[in-house]
């Protein structure tokens, strides 16, 4: 934790740094030289289940294409322009990347989004801009130049389809080498540009905005929320205008809504749900040749268990979620136990309670887990 943290315990660098100001980290990750190569990312952006962008700069204009891509597109790209190529959630198809991703856990898993890796050759860059979130920028193959601003100009350029910044202004300007770590609060302005064909990993976490939380949260009540009453208006009277809605009207559905109420539960409730939730593009397969019960109970017992790498498992108080689902396990051996999986993201072998092998074998039927080999 130090040596990713530049010799700081994870308490003085979230004190001191964390949604405060930039930190630069030599040597993070030493002898770091990525997780994978050119060739890698290419198969990684023809998948159809992942993320993939492609920004191009040429003839003083910005480009955005969203992948998948075709090997035709991708070998197209030469070094007459400035582009870059960058697929999402690489935790997602190398246990390596999801190593990598989980050694930020001094950050809660709620908070933690996922690990994205960037291409370009020299002079490569996706423009000056700012991340809404917290971002760790670990550099691999390669070399990039970094230039920051604290600036609070965030005018943009018109017409671009990427949020670049009309007038950045850098204040500090470092170069980055296979190893290196670049943490960068929320709104800090920020422009890399690759010295050499090298790649980034950049670790970004989940900021969500009140409104979309608002507005996810009114659409978790409205699933469980169960209300009383009828509009009903045994006392109504001529209207002078028809077409008028009425205060009687207003005043009858304002205290019928102001059934609407909600507590600490019901937040936690939607908070599981919300931050376990597989984003749209992420579907879990089914063990292609699935154990039967007695031989999944015997495989825990002899090689453990693991979290698929697109899993997510959250927990608060009691309550446990996994992948959008909520799960309450009884006793209280089985609920210690969940602790450590959702911590650990793996349990090594040992003998389970029954209740929770029952509950991981369901898991083990959907994909969201699976069982370790003994190799």
């Amino acid at each position: 934790m130090q040596q990713l943290l530049g010799g700081m315990s994870a308490q003085e660098f979230l004190r001191d740094f964390w949604q405060k100001r930039p930190l630069l980290i030599k040597g993070a990750v030493p002898d770091f030289q990525g997780l994978v190569d050119w060739g890698g990312i290419q198969q990684l952006a023809m998948r159809d289940d992942a993320l993939s962008r492609l920004v191009e700069f040429r003839d003083g204009r910005w480009g955005l294409e969203q992948g998948p891509f075709t090997a035709r597109r991708l070998g197209y790209l030469d070094a007459s322009s400035n582009w870059s190529v960058l697929v999402s959630n690489l935790n997602h198809f190398l246990p390596a990347a999801a190593e990598l991703l989980y050694r930020f856990n001094f950050i809660p898993y709620a908070r933690l989004d996922d690990l994205m890796v960037s291409y370009a050759l020299a002079g490569g860059g996706v423009g000056p801009h700012f991340d809404s979130y917290d971002v760790f920028l670990l550099q691999g193959g390669g070399r990039k130049r970094w230039q920051i601003s604290s600036q609070q100009d965030q005018s943009l350029v018109e017409g671009a389809p990427l949020r670049i910044l009309q007038n950045f202004t850098p204040e500090q300007e470092w170069l980055l080498e296979p190893g290196d770590m670049l943490y960068l609060p929320p709104k800090f302005a920020h422009n890399g540009i690759a010295v050499e064909p090298g790649m980034t990993y950049s670790i970004g976490f989940r900021a969500p905005s009140t409104q979309e939380l608002a507005a996810q949260f009114l659409l978790h009540l409205s699933e469980y929320m169960q209300l009383d009453g009828m509009y009903a208006d045994p006392d109504l009277l001529p209207h002078a205008h028809p077409a008028e809605i009425g205060p009687d009207m207003l005043a009858k559905v304002g205290t019928m809504l102001e059934q609407i109420r909600w507590n600490e539960t019901d937040i936690a409730h939607f908070l599981g749900v919300y931050l376990s939730g597989p984003k749209n593009h992420v579907f879990f397969d089914e063990p292609v040749e699935p154990l039967e019960y007695d031989d999944f109970v015997s495989a825990t017992a002899g090689s453990g268990v693991a979290l698929d790498l697109k899993s997510q498992i959250l927990f608060c108080g009691n309550a446990f979620f996994i992948n959008g689902e909520e799960v309450s396990l009884e006793d209280v051996q089985s609920r210690a136990k969940l602790v450590e999986f959702a911590d650990l993201r793996t349990l090594p072998a040992q003998v389970l309670p029954e209740r929770l092998l029952e509950q991981l074998f369901q898991w083990y039927q959907c994909g969201y887990i699976s069982v370790l080999s003994n190799s």
